[in-house]
């Protein structure tokens, strides 16, 4: 790690860089990872951001979002699997949602992380599973995202996303992450396809030699890609919780004459809750991403890193407890 002088650690941007570097490092700690998920006060701390263990709790909460006026994207919790079965029985629990969102009605999809469906030790194994359900989506009339992990797995998330779209175009699309320089390439590229981006900020920690290590740079490189997204007449989700962003992109709108339909704002399950029924209520698009399932914990930890409200809402619950 890069060696910063005391000085700029004790300012405030470097007590977050701080913050942000622990808690990422905590989010790949297996043995606090095991006792966590299965301690019964990690689970109550998670819950402010995770919609329960099982299928059932995430689609009731799904209902709940819905009813605000508010799509969803459900995302069955789980990374780094090391064996078939556990990729197959990752995959029927999407298969499973798939089906509930269409016997419901619901206004929903679904979110998958390649690395829970055998990415680390079968690439080939996890593009027949996450094509059987994009196969899925295609016949419920449904879409699924393939989420975006660190670095190593950028190239290969974005060519399976290519060879899927190709076999079935407007049900797949991708993450990508602003912090990384390479982003606004990837971006062209998806683009000439025709391809949904969903645009994040990126909350992996990541090197200087392959991304911008200020926020003030990643800020400043979202709002460039998301401006480019939203003239592409494509539907993209801009995915933020950080209001200025948000009234830029509110206000580029009305400038450039875009539809409020035509693209969609996405934030978290259990963060700015009142934000995401404001911009509901004004008629802008929105969507809320639902994470639930027992396996929270690095989920949990990359929420923590990412924004300090959120370290001091779950220190709160701890001196309460």
């Amino acid at each position: 790690m890069k060696q910063y002088p005391l000085a700029v650690l004790m300012t405030e941007t470097g007590v977050l860089f701080l913050l942000r570097s622990l808690f990422i490092a905590l989010s790949q700690n297996r043995r606090l990872r095991s006792f966590s998920e299965r301690s019964a006060v990690g689970r109550t701390l998670s819950g402010r951001f995770v919609a329960g263990m099982s299928v059932e709790e995430a689609l009731d909460a799904c209902e709940r979002v819905n009813r605000e006026g508010i799509a969803v994207s459900l995302d069955s919790l789980g990374e780094s699997v090391r064996e078939e079965s556990e990729a197959r029985a990752s995959a029927e629990i999407y298969h499973r949602l798939l089906d509930a969102i269409a016997e419901r009605g619901l206004k929903a999809n679904v979110s998958v992380k390649l690395t829970q469906v055998g990415m680390d030790f079968d690439p080939a194994l996890a593009e027949r599973i996450v094509g059987e359900m994009v196969e899925h989506a295609d016949r419920a009339n449904s879409f699924v995202r393939i989420d975006m992990e660190g670095s190593p797995y950028t190239e290969a998330t974005i060519a399976m996303t290519e060879r899927l779209a190709g076999r079935f175009p407007g049900r797949v699309g991708t993450v990508l992450q602003a912090y990384l320089f390479r982003t606004e390439g990837d971006a062209e590229r998806l683009l000439e396809q025709g391809i949904r981006i969903r645009l994040c900020k990126g909350a992996y920690k990541e090197g200087p030699e392959i991304a911008f290590p200020a926020k003030v740079d990643v800020d400043a490189n979202y709002v460039k890609l998301m401006k480019v997204l939203m003239k592409s007449g494509i539907y993209h989700g801009l995915a933020t919780h950080d209001e200025k962003i948000i009234r830029e992109a509110k206000a580029f709108a009305r400038r450039e004459n875009i539809a409020p339909e035509s693209f969609e704002f996405q934030m978290l399950y259990g963060i700015r809750r009142d934000l995401q029924q404001r911009l509901a209520r004004e008629g802008w698009r929105m969507r809320v991403y639902i994470p639930f399932g027992t396996e929270w914990y690095p989920y949990f930890m990359r929420r923590l890193a990412e924004r300090p409200a959120n370290v001091f809402f779950v220190a709160r619950n701890l001196m309460r407890s």
